[in-house]
This record gives structure tokens, sequence and C-alpha cells, in this order.
């Protein structure tokens, strides 16, 4: 029976029709609450109270004769205020309550406790009750708990005086909680939960995972209230599938045909009542999903059954043919799906060629197979059949976003034409914003390709910086950082630098927003040593710090000749006994770490030797200085304030500037009352005070 609402009996005028209906859905599926409620909920909104007593009453009581207490409880929580007078009311609930909880030791104390023994006038006061009453008994003794860091435990006391409860864990015993404590941080296991069974049942549940993996996967669907993920039903099985029998064990058990899944890239599964309920359950996620998402419902369940198989596929056929001229990706995502599930009809047999054809936008087409694999066939299938497809590849290679298909494309592109594909990357280094993903893409390929990094090295340098800050690359930043790190991209490039690139590019690293200290040091470091030409001309003035920051950088220099300098020594002597330096990574790898240490103890000896401590008891505050904190007054009557401090003291994400930044440079020699522009706002100097 299709159930409908309440509005399509009274529009039809069959009131006798819903009383049948009601009576035939008590019989059948008593336990889907839903539309029982809505309709007496309904029935009572139209003044139709008693109809509306009468159908609840009939439901009511299949679910007493069947058991179904907590429907029981849920129908009288929605309904049970205008069903029945509250002492009625909590009469009901009570006798619910005790069907529920028959099996808690708990269960007598733990009423009166809350106060359901005595009368009870206000509803809300009422399922507040029911709500503590389990709250406490779903921990009651015997119950067998998870926690995180505990594992798995029983409960032995529960103390309703104190509110608490003593579990004995696995690792520890005599645990203490709360109530409070134990809602959140305690998960109660059924009889059947996995995690349960490893607990009173180990040889059991083994023999369960090699013997009927199936069924072990049915008791973890089970024990949950939702379909479960892969990751998180390989996380309730730790300790229980081992990592090495994963892959068989899933393999098989997903495979029984009560398992059904739903989702696209992460699916969840679900365990179905029994065959014919999963072939059901796949039917109505197809009906339901979109046209794009029914090819992924197909390809997971076509082997499932094949009447099954054949009614999608035919579905799926009828698709290709009405979207392939405004959707030509999904029809050809359709035409493969048919044609690896065995099912493809003969009146597809043309498909693909008619996408190949001029007369479809092939951009259109690519942009639209979410597929890398199908993708890549297609611009397979294009290479043989279309004399233009340079021209195509060239231009998809700007749209391109998967690494594997980019470089397919760059190395047939460069095996046609050597000296076009050159332009390209030479476009790419060139205007980076216009293809942030090919751009990434060349990156990546320059961390491990000399001749590629050896190009353009300046340039590429400095895209890198500027990618790693802007906007357009911001989907892009997790694959740019290990670009940044030792070993990657950036730090390679110096080593293709000329004499004359040198300065330009540690100049480009020093104003690199995106990089950390931890990043640039290092860069800058390389390049001083490298190119010692950079080290003049440099200004040798005073660098203004407080005495804390000095204290740290001595420490820092100590460590570094004491014991990083003579630990990477021993590290160089160990990886060049092992061989052939050429093919040699640790060796290499100690090297790099060797001209990192030698550089920064070169720079910190430099900046030791024209440090000058900030003095803040002798500050002049009648205007801004090097010490100073100076607060700044908005238009609107906001304020902001910064410290002006040195380059080792700077956070500005605590208001601590350097004096050497932009910031600090328009500040130093602002009088009160003066004005300065920060973004795009004008401020007004309110208060100079010493920083500390």
């Amino acid at each position: 029976m299709a159930r409908r609402p309440l509005e399509e009996y009274r529009r039809a005028g069959a009131e006798t029709s819903l009383e049948d209906d009601w009576i035939s859905e008590a019989e059948s599926d008593p336990a889907d609450a839903e539309w029982f409620l809505a309709t007496g909920e309904a029935l009572a909104a139209a003044g139709e109270v008693e109809l509306g007593r009468g159908l609840l009453g009939l439901w009511d009581d299949v679910l007493r004769e069947r058991g179904l207490w907590p429907v029981r409880l849920e129908a009288l929580r929605r309904a049970g205020s205008w069903l029945h007078k509250p002492n009625r009311l909590q009469r009901e609930v009570v006798e619910t309550l005790r069907e529920i909880w028959r099996d808690k030791p708990n269960l007598a104390s733990t009423l009166e406790w809350v106060g359901l023994q005595r009368a009870i006038d206000d509803s809300g006061k009422l399922w507040d009750k029911v709500t503590r009453v389990g709250s406490v008994l779903e921990f009651d003794v015997g119950q067998v708990v998870a926690m995180q860091g505990q594992g798995i435990g029983r409960v032995v006391e529960v103390n309703l005086s104190l509110e608490n409860l003593r579990i004995d864990f696995d690792k520890k015993s005599g645990v203490t909680l709360g109530f409070r404590a134990a809602a959140k941080m305690l998960r109660p296991l059924p009889p059947e939960h996995p995690l349960r069974r490893k607990l009173e049942d180990p040889a059991g549940l083994d023999r369960l995972r090699d013997e009927d993996p199936a069924a072990l996967l049915r008791a973890v669907l089970q024990s949950s209230d939702r379909p479960l993920t892969g990751g998180e039903i390989r996380d309730t099985l730790a300790g229980i599938v081992s990592a090495a029998q994963w892959t068989a064990w899933w393999n098989a058990a997903r495979r029984h045909p009560q398992v059904v899944a739903s989702g696209g890239g992460r699916p969840a599964y679900r365990w179905e009542a029994s065959e014919a309920g999963a072939l059901d359950a796949v039917r109505r996620s197809f009906d339901r999903a979109t046209p794009r998402a029914r090819v992924e419902v197909f390809r997971k369940n076509s082997e499932r059954d094949p009447a099954l198989a054949r009614e999608l596929a035919g579905d799926l056929a009828s698709t290709a043919a009405e979207v392939a001229p405004s959707d030509p990706g999904l029809a050809w995502e359709i035409f493969f799906a048919l044609e690896r599930a065995g099912q493809l009809p003969a009146s597809l047999a043309g498909l693909t060629a008619s996408l190949l054809s001029r007369e479809v936008d092939p951009h259109t087409l690519l942009a639209g197979i979410e597929d890398r694999l199908l993708r890549e066939r297609a611009l397979a299938m294009l290479r043989e059949r279309r004399p233009d497809w340079p021209e195509i590849f060239a231009e998809h290679f700007a749209r391109e976003e998967e690494p594997r298909v980019l470089s397919a494309l760059f190395e047939a592109l460069a095996k046609h034409d050597a000296t076009a594909s050159e332009r390209l990357l030479d476009d790419l280094v060139a205007q980076p914003r216009r293809s942030p993903a090919a751009f990434v893409w060349l990156c990546e390929r320059a961390a491990d390709d000399e001749p590629l990094r050896a190009r353009a090295p300046l340039r590429l340098l400095q895209q890198v910086l500027l990618a790693t800050a802007s906007e357009e690359f911001a989907a892009f930043r997790v694959r740019l950082r290990p670009l940044l790190e030792s070993g990657g991209t950036l730090p390679r490039l110096l080593g293709h630098l000329g004499e004359e690139q040198s300065r330009p590019a540690f100049e480009s690293i020093q104003r690199a927003t995106a990089l950390e200290g931890y990043q640039r040091e290092p860069l800058a470091n390389a390049l001083r040593l490298r190119f010692p030409s950079l080290n003049e001309g440099v200004d040798a003035g005073p660098l203004y710090a407080t005495v804390e920051a000095v204290a740290a950088k001595r420490e820092e220099l100590q460590r570094l000749t004491e014991v990083e300098i003579p630990a990477n020594r021993k590290a160089i002597e160990e990886a060049r006994s092992h061989g052939d330096l050429r093919e040699n990574f640790e060796y290499k790898a100690a090297r790099q770490r060797h001209e990192y240490l030698n550089a920064r103890v070169a720079s910190l000896h430099r900046d030791l030797g024209r440090v000058r401590p900030i003095d803040f008891a002798r500050l002049d505050t009648a205007e801004v200085r090097i010490g100073a904190r100076v607060t700044l007054l908005a238009p609107d009557g906001g304020e902001r304030a910064f410290s002006i401090l040195g380059p080792w003291d700077s956070k500005p994400e605590a208001g601590v500037i350097s004096y050497e930044s932009d910031l600090g440079k328009k500040l130093l020699g602002l009088r009160p009352n003066d004005s300065v522009a920060v973004g795009e706002n004008e401020f007004r100097v309110r208060e100079i005070q010493p920083a500390r």
C-alpha cells in the first residue's frame, strides 16, 4: 500500500479507505511510526479527535501485542497528551518503561529515584523523567560498554544517590564516572555487537571471521542505527580483523546479497532483512538518484541479480540516448558502465562514434566525464579518430585537473610536436593563474625533472611563491606546501640559479608572505652560502630585540654548534660508508642538512654581532619608536594596538610587529593625533606607551 497523506483521502471522499489502509498497515508494518502519528495528528488538528483516538488505539493494541514497546513509547510521547488524561498517560508510560527495561536490575529503584512513582501533572516534567530513566538504565549493572582510551568494560555498580557508576575495563578496573559523563563517554554495546563478543566469546568471533565473513559484517551493521562507511566498519573491527586479513575479508563480506551500499565516493553500507528487501532497496535508491548517481548504483549492483541488472540497464540506456546531445560525458559513462556489465543494448552500439564525431564539442564531452579512467579512454579514442587531436589535447590540458591525465596529455603532445609542448610549459610558467591545476602538476613534476627545473628556474621559483599565497590556488595548497620543503621543487631550483639571478631570488624569498620563518631561513641561508655576494651590502646596522629573544638565539647557536652539527657530521660519515654516493639518498640528505646548519650558524653569528637589546625603561614615548606600543583609534570608535619590536620578536597574530615590516616602518615616528592608513581604513594615533 502506498501510504497517503490525510488530504488525499479527504479529496477522494474515502474515509473508510483510510480505516482500511490503517488496519492493513498496522498488521504489515506497525513499527514504522511516522505515518501513523502524522495521520493521527492531522486528524486531531482537523477536529476529528475521536476518529484519531480510535485509529491510534487500534495501532496501540498491535504494538502491545507484538511487544514493540520502544515504538509505543514514542507514540505516547507524540500523541499521549491528547489520547489520555495526565494520570492515565503516566501509568501507560510507566508500564511501557517496565517492559522496555524489564531485564535491568535497578529498574524499580530508578523509577522511584526519578519520581515516576508519584503523580506528575506537567507533561514536560514527565518526559524529562523518562529521558533520565533511559540515560541511567542504559548503563545499568551488567551492561557492556566501550570507552575511548579504555577499551571494552562492564558496569559493575550503579550508585543512584551519588549519581555515578563504576566500570571494570579490560585495561583498568574500578573506573568511576558520573551519569552525565557516562552519557558522553560510554557507548553501550548490545549482546550481538562484535566488540562485546570480543570480550565474552573471542574464540567464537574468530571462527565467525574466518568461516562466515558476511555474518560478522552483519553483526557490525546491525549494531548501528545508521549505515556505516568502510572506514567506520574497519575501526569497529580493529583487533578482530587484522590489517593483513582486511582486504580478503572485506571483499568476501560485502558481496553478500543483503549488503546494500549507498552514496558516492565514500559509500555507506547497511544490512537489509532479506535478499528481496535488498533488491527493493537498490531499486528505491536507483529511482531516487540523479541520472549520474544512477550510474554508480548500477555499477555497484549489476552483479547482484540478472533481472535487476536488466531493469536498471534499460533505464540507463534510455537516459543515455536522451542526454547525449546535452550531456555527452554522462552518456559516455553510461555506455561503458553498460558495456562492462554485459548489458549494452544494440540501440547504443554507435553511441561512442557519434560522441567522438565533429558534431559534439570534445571539451564538453571531456568535462562531463568524471571517471578518470574513462576520460583517459576518451582521449585515447579521440587521438585515434580525430586528426585535430593535438589542438583538442592542448586546449584540454589547460582545463584538466587530474595529474595522471595531465601527464598523459603532455607526453602525447611532446611525441607529436616537441616544440609546441615546450611552448606549453613556457606559457604555464608565464601565466600560471590561467591553469592552476596544470601549473601545480608542472611544479610537482619539476621536483624530479632536472631539465624542467633548468628551463626558467628564477621565474618558476617566483611563480611558486606567488601561487602559495594566491586565492586561485587555494584548492591546491595542500599539494603546494611540500614543494617548499627540503627535497621539494623550490629548494632544488636554487641549484639552477646563476649569480645574476641570486639577488632577485633572495628578495622574492624574503618577501613571500606564505613562507613561515622555518621555511624562509633555510632557503635564504642556502642562497647566501652559494652566493657570498648576497652578504655584501647587507645593512650592517643594529638589530633590535628583546633580552629574551637574544637569549633564545644564543641557545639555538649553542645547540647547533655543540649538538646538531656534530651529530650531522656523524650522519655524513655513516652514510658515506654505505657506498656509491651517486645513489646514496642518506648521504645527500645529510649533506643538505650540513649546508643548512652551517648557513644557519653563520647567520646567527652575523646577527648576534649586531644585536642591541631594547631598553623599555628609557623609551621616549613622545613618538612611536622601537619598543613602543601604539593604540590606534578608528573612525567608528574601534581601537587597534600594535607593539613595535624586532624581527626576532614579531608575532603579527598577537599584535607584535617588526620595525622592519611595512606597517612597522609606517608607524615609526608618528605622534599622538597623527593619522595613518592601515589596510583600507584611516586610523588616528591615540596613545603611545612602552611595550613592556
